[in-house]
């Protein structure tokens, strides 16, 4: 297989495995930290209109999800791939980053959290991902 089909792959591998992780946990997430009264979280109109209602623990999950997502998307990719490790796990990364950047426009959260999470969750997180497979 040639080497630019297997990063294609590698990169695909890594996004579907990451969105796997982030979907699980933003499901669990309601389970651990009930969302206020009346907020539908499987519904964008529903979070968007009740955005005010979220205190930060409601935060807590949504972070973990994006950086868990990214972390384990990078590894993944990292894995499967050969070599170009920081290429690799940075394109997971931005992949994840543009995602979060959709998001936070379409739910018009805090601030202060769209801060923490476009900054803390994707770029270090898929760095770490792909440091922690000690491929080079």
């Amino acid at each position: 297989m040639g080497n630019t089909i297997r990063i294609i792959l590698a990169v695909l591998a890594g996004m579907a495995v990451g969105s796997v992780v982030n979907m699980g946990l933003i499901l669990l997430s309601p389970m651990v930290i009930p969302p206020p009264p009346g907020v539908d979280v499987t519904d964008m109109e529903s979070l968007a209109s009740s955005m005010h209602l979220f205190q930060f623990r409601h935060f807590i999950f949504p972070f973990l999800a994006h950086a868990l997502g990214t972390l384990v998307g990078a590894y993944t990719a990292v894995r499967v791939a050969s070599g170009h490790r920081v290429k690799i796990s940075m394109a997971v990364g931005v992949l994840f980053l543009l995602g979060g950047i959709s998001n936070a426009i379409m739910l018009a959260a805090p601030g202060w959290y769209i801060a923490v999470d476009l900054i803390g969750a994707y770029i270090p997180m898929a760095w770490i991902g792909g440091r922690l497979t000690g491929k080079e």
